[in-house]
């Protein structure tokens, strides 16, 4: 919204106005209120949904050992897609605090996936900075962000729920941020003055299907394991104040699963994980009724090394996964116990003991033969026919010439056979409003746009590949760096 004067009521006013209540949306909240500040949050979700992708992520955030060495890591794995200097420094220097920040809120950081099985990418230089911790006795179940959400609570800032931030209050002659226009569910606009800065802290657009269209190379759709209230606001609202925009083409993803039009998001197929085992046959196809992939490989947030270069997993959309009676009666596909993923954790679909309800929801397809169950999914049945042969065959002699499978390796024979259609899914995307090490979003000529700043996975520094834990930990981070320089700012009014 550009305008020199200001809206001709502001409904409420705080030193700094935050966009979105996740993991770095508390740091920086945190941060701010502890140096003085007045801070008001508006989060997107109602209450109770609330907590973004922290809250349904498996709870861990990277605290790295040896700031040089982080600063290795983290210009290896952008490769090509180089990073300004001064910001990578400030993210090593930063992530470097992360538990000792913990500690200091009263948390108790407790360490995960010790090295080197926590380490994605071990052969790129400074890897063995990698730690991946969380909060607490257990990992997962929402503990970490149940923490951050507690420690916010237990201060005196204030949450407006189910209020999302719309547009940026810009004056016209000095593009500074003023405020935010905020549209509260059922009701008209609100007008938020902020009078020291702006924060976004409000995820990514991986429930944005024109923008993943328009941003993620090769994807025709994809849908998130993670909150679907991040559809691109952040991305958005920078654009509209000239905003310069950064590793739009950059994602946590892609894996497969399956998504429903009941729910918001993917579920993920146990039969598809890299490590847990269901008996009975199961091979994934494409539009031609071949495989792609190994079924089983353990991806690097979606990334696999081909040619000796990381890329993302193919996708050829549609895919369908096929398998055989004995998978289908081995125990349930999917796995509802809430660990992680927003299905689990939020929307906590009661799945059948025997998958039975899911065939009758027409999740399932189900036929006699293969050519009927091709007919069903609108493959080419002699296609789809040779290829569960070839598969067979592997199966026989015990290697997948192919693609190298090594779990799972069972013939596909027992009738009735099955069919789900999967879905590109992703945990989130990375690209957004580009920040400096200051974070502050900049134009495209690297001027910052006074008073607006931004953390998180809205713009987040990974520009190529990703270790996991790092979004949560770049919450922390940048929370608290935006925090202290968003504060240092002189109130406008």
């Amino acid at each position: 919204m550009y305008q020199s004067g200001l809206p001709k009521k502001w409904d409420n006013e705080a030193d700094i106005v935050i966009v979105g209540f996740g993991g770095a949306g508390a740091a920086a909240a945190i941060t701010a209120h502890g140096a003085g500040a007045n801070v008001l949050i508006l989060e997107k979700a109602p209450e109770g949904e609330e907590g973004g992708n922290t809250r349904v992520s498996g709870q861990g955030y990277l605290s790295i050992d040896g700031i040089e060495k982080g600063i290795d890591f983290l210009n290896a794995m952008n490769g090509p897609f180089t990073v300004p200097q001064d910001m990578v420094r400030a993210w090593a220097e930063e992530m470097a605090k992360n538990n000792d920040w913990v500690r200091s809120i009263g948390g108790d950081p407790q360490e995960h996936q010790h090295q080197p099985l926590g380490i994605e990418f071990p052969e790129l230089p400074g890897s063995d900075c990698v730690h991946k911790f969380h909060h607490g006795d257990v990992l997962g179940y929402s503990k970490t962000w149940q923490f951050f959400e507690q420690s916010v609570k237990r201060r005196d800032i204030r949450i407006l729920y189910g209020t999302p931030g719309a547009e940026l209050v810009q004056d016209g002659n000095t593009k500074a941020i003023l405020g935010v226009k905020a549209m509260p569910a059922g009701g008209g606009p609100i007008y938020v003055k902020a009078r020291k800065a702006v924060i976004l802290t409000c995820g990514g657009f991986e429930n944005n299907q024109e923008m993943i269209r328009n941003y993620l190379p090769g994807l025709p759709y994809c849908y998130t394991t993670g909150s679907p209230y991040n559809e691109g606001d952040g991305v958005r609202m920078g654009l509209t104040v000239g905003a310069d925009l950064w590793h739009m083409n950059n994602y946590a993803g892609p894996s497969m699963g399956l998504k429903v039009p009941e729910y918001r998001t993917s579920f993920s197929l146990t039969a598809l994980h890299y490590k847990l085992e269901q008996q009975g046959g199961m091979i994934c196809v494409g539009p031609d009724a071949s495989r792609f992939c190994d079924e089983k490989l353990r991806t690097m947030h979606g990334k696999i090394k081909k040619h000796g270069k990381w890329t993302p997993t193919p996708v050829p959309c549609p895919m369908h996964m096929v398998f055989d009676h004995r998978l289908f009666t081995s125990g349930p596909l999917y796995d509802k116990t809430a660990s992680s993923n927003w299905s689990r954790i939020v929307e906590r679909y009661d799945w059948s003991s025997d998958n039975v309800a899911e065939l009758e929801r027409g999740w399932i397809k189900r036929a006699a033969t293969i050519e009927e169950l091709a007919s069903k999914i609108g493959l080419d049945a002699k296609g789809l026919e040779a290829t569960i042969a070839r598969w067979n065959d592997h199966c026989t002699n015990g290697v997948d010439p192919d693609f190298g499978r090594k779990l799972m390796l069972t013939p596909l024979t027992q009738a009735p056979f099955y069919a789900v259609e999967l879905a590109p899914a992703m945990l989130n995307t990375q690209g957004g409003p580009r920040r400096n090490a200051k974070a502050q979003i900049v134009r495209p000529d690297d001027t910052p746009i006074p008073r607006l700043y931004s953390a998180g996975e809205l713009g987040a520094i990974y520009g190529h590949l990703y270790q996991g834990t790092g979004n949560i930990g770049e919450c922390l981070a940048f929370g608290r760096i935006a925090a202290r320089n968003a504060i240092a700012e002189t109130r406008w009014d």
